[in-house]
């Protein structure tokens, strides 16, 4: 988690030219390391491209045959 920390301060510093300013920016960054974590659990998981949403199913079900 330091680690990131650092590298999160680092990085903003580099793109918007200021420190991380207080102890609440810094716990938002542990927020953040979580939020990444939790997505990246995620991953190849999630599979809403395989079921097309009710509208786009509605839409094909009605659809005219060529």
């Amino acid at each position: 988690m330091d680690q990131f920390l650092a590298e999160t301060e680092v990085t903003i510093a580099r793109w918007h030219g200021v420190t991380a300013p207080n102890a609440p920016a810094r716990r938002m960054t542990v927020d953040l390391v979580n939020t990444i974590a939790a997505f990246e659990a995620l991953r190849g998981t999630l599979q809403f491209e395989d079921e097309p949403s009710s509208f786009e199913a509605a839409l094909h079900d009605t659809r005219e045959a060529p």
